[in-house]
């Protein structure tokens, strides 16, 4: 994978132009916004100076010559307090007094385009005509005189000054953006730590279990998505794992279980056919031959309902039947094998009749393969017990023999397809090892359970569950 595909590149690209953006807001927007408040709120405060201010300059005016001297002394003091030129002007435009520097005592200085109603507002900014070789911001209020206006007093303060207080928030602005992205780093770590790093060895392991490699150690401990994420992919590498090593078993048992009937077929009826067993025997002969195509054929039979179990699901057929019947009839089709080994059925059920509701012919099939295997590993002399009991709505149905038993290590896997203890393989000459197999699928359609309880060298007991019937019949 290369670098510029990684979510990590985007996410730090990303986190990059979020802080060239937010520099380029801060300077631009930002700067912008600030600029006009502060002269906004600057010239709000100029502007109620300029009204006090106006009150004892038009007194001034009105007391001729002496008046305005005392006036301009009264506006330079407060040039002095504000920081601000102060300057007065008539309704003409004519200049009267001025706080600043004055050129000539007999200069006359007239604004004739001065117009305090052209902007709309109370102030403005610039150089006030050229008056000033900076901006500046020019505050007029006016002066009355019996109920006209006589004059403006127009207070000039630098734009500069507001400018310098605009940059001193604009530093503290980048101050404490620089702060939250250099926090922000410590996030970037902290995800690279808690997200990108497991998410680079989760990515890592599906590769490499992409290319076969089940074995490929995965381990991020923690307890949160990503820890339920690893260890799903680890539980589903095992199962993966464990499903190729069920194929090749399932392979080699299928092989195994076709190869040997097949050698047998054809070994006796090559020996047949060239004489080396004599015509009077051949009878004999061909009855194994057709013991060992009965084999065959149930395992082709066997192989193909599993198929249709897995892939198309089972269908059931349900009814309401009597669990108790159906056992007595599946035991009396044993009769011969079970007189031939000297074994006994311990039949006990609970009450004369269990309806339960349930696909009758598969539960039958249920039956029969699990006596049919206890029969198989039963002793010579011994007793097979099938019990029923009941438990809230639940029928609980056991068939318990007193054979070989199956070891501790086996028992997680025999329904599983063609398993075949170590012990059994002696013991079952003619099975196919799919009988179990076929069995769980069977009650697992039911939405049922089945369970085996063994124990080496004592006898197992298989124990499925079934639905009672809501009312009997």
């Amino acid at each position: 994978m290369k670098l510029h595909k990684t979510l990590y590149l985007k996410f730090l690209l990303a986190y990059l132009i979020l802080g060239v953006l937010s520099f380029i807001i801060i300077s631009a927007a930002a700067g912008i916004m600030i600029s006009k408040y502060l002269t906004r709120h600057q010239a709000d405060v100029l502007y109620r100076k300029a009204q006090l201010a106006a009150e004892d300059i038009g007194y001034g005016i009105r007391q001729g010559t002496e008046g305005r001297d005392e006036t301009l002394l009264h506006i330079k003091e407060l040039e002095s307090y504000i920081d601000a030129n102060i300057r007065v002007i008539d309704s003409t435009g004519r200049q009267i007094l001025y706080s600043g520097k004055q050129t000539a005592s007999d200069e006359v200085i007239t604004f004739p385009d001065f117009d305090s109603t052209s902007s709309g507002t109370y102030y403005t900014t610039g150089s006030f005509f050229g008056a000033f070789e900076e901006p500046m911001l020019n505050v007029f209020y006016p002066i009355t005189s019996r109920y006209s206006v006589i004059g403006y007093c127009v207070i000039h303060y630098p734009m500069s000054e507001i400018y310098i207080m605009r940059d001193n928030l604009l530093n503290i602005a980048y101050i404490s953006m620089l702060i939250v992205y250099v926090l922000c780093l410590f996030i970037l770590a902290f995800f690279s730590y808690a997200v990108y790093i497991p998410l680079r060895k989760i990515i890592s392991a599906a590769e490499e279990y992409a290319r076969g490699h089940m074995d490929y150690p995965l381990e991020i401990n923690r307890r949160d998505e990503m820890g339920y994420l690893s260890g799903t992919l680890n539980y589903m590498a095992e199962q993966i794992a464990r499903a190729e090593d069920n194929q090749r078993k399932f392979i080699a048992n299928v092989s195994h279980d076709f190869r040997s009937p097949l050698t047998s077929v054809r070994g006796y009826l090559t020996a047949m056919i060239d004489g080396t067993i004599p015509p009077e025997l051949s009878e004999k002969y061909l009855t194994i031959v057709l013991n060992e195509t009965e084999r065959l054929t149930k395992l082709t039979n066997g192989l193909l309902e599993l198929n249709s179990l897995n892939d198309k699901g089972l269908v059931l057929t349900y009814s309401d039947f009597d669990i108790n019947a159906v056992i007595k009839q599946t035991c009396e089709t044993f009769g011969v094998q079970c007189e031939r080994k000297k074994i006994s059925f311990e039949v006990i059920l609970s009450g004369e009749e269990l309806f339960v509701h349930a696909d009758k012919d598969k539960i039958q099939q249920v039956l029969y393969n699990l006596i049919d295997n206890a029969i198989k590993f039963s002793n010579s002399n011994s007793m097979i017990k099938i019990e029923t009991t009941e438990k809230n709505d639940m029928a609980f149905i056991s068939v318990k023999d007193s054979g070989i038993g199956i070891p501790k290590d086996s028992i997680n896997m025999i329904f599983d397809r063609f398993y075949k203890t170590d012990l059994s393989r002696g013991k079952d000459k003619k099975g196919t090892g799919l009988g179990l197999a076929i069995t769980k699928e069977i009650i697992l359609a039911h939405n049922q359970n089945i369970n085996v309880i063994s124990t080496e060298g004592v006898g197992s007991e298989f124990i499925f569950t079934l639905h009672i019937s809501d009312t009997d019949e």
